[in-house]
């Protein structure tokens, strides 16, 4: 009597089925992932008021109507803070997109402290984007800003997304080009 054991190939799990499970998994959690990040986001973007104060006098009283400028083409708002760690890494994209993008930039900054202060810190980093100064912190809570960096992409005179964290310059110039498509 012969005792040899057949064994089924086909029940053999080969290298290639390992790395086809093992590649699955992962894009399940990767997709996961993106859609948890996706409602977060969501849910703690920026909501426009309902009679925003979009006309506007910046750190160094000049004046910026943000609502005008949307009318030419998309606007990003961007909300932030000197005291903010992550903003310490979007700002200098913010900066680079504000000096190179056709899309006018306004940035928020938010409980920053005085004019001059916010000024010395602008300087002292090199930034030479357009900012509102918000003191009291009164116009980004009549945003529901719950975070900070947040954004907003205003295009004739209407909120057309809102975003927080950090975002890289190639979907902000992305999410701005999208909302110029709009009429």
């Amino acid at each position: 009597m012969n005792h040899t054991k057949v064994i089924d190939s086909a029940a053999v799990p080969t290298q290639a089925s390992r790395w086809g499970r093992r590649v699955w998994s992962i894009l399940k959690y990767l997709v996961l992932f993106l859609v948890i990040y996706t409602l977060i986001n969501w849910w703690r973007q920026p909501v426009m008021p309902a009679a925003p104060q979009l006309q506007l006098t910046d750190y160094q009283a000049q004046s910026v109507d943000i609502e005008a400028l949307s009318y030419n083409a998309p606007v990003l708002v961007y909300f932030w803070g000197t005291w903010c760690s992550v903003c310490k890494l979007t700002s200098p994209t913010i900066d680079a997109l504000a000096q190179s993008s056709a899309y006018p930039v306004v940035t928020i900054a938010t409980q920053s402290g005085s004019n001059e202060q916010l000024g010395a810190y602008l300087n002292e980093h090199n930034f030479n984007f357009v900012t509102i100064n918000d003191e009291s912190g009164e116009m980004f809570e009549q945003w529901q800003g719950q975070v900070t960096p947040s954004y907003v992409i205003l295009k004739d005179g209407k909120m057309t997304q809102g975003l927080t964290g950090i975002q890289p310059e190639w979907s902000l110039r992305l999410r701005l080009w999208l909302s110029s498509l709009l009429s």
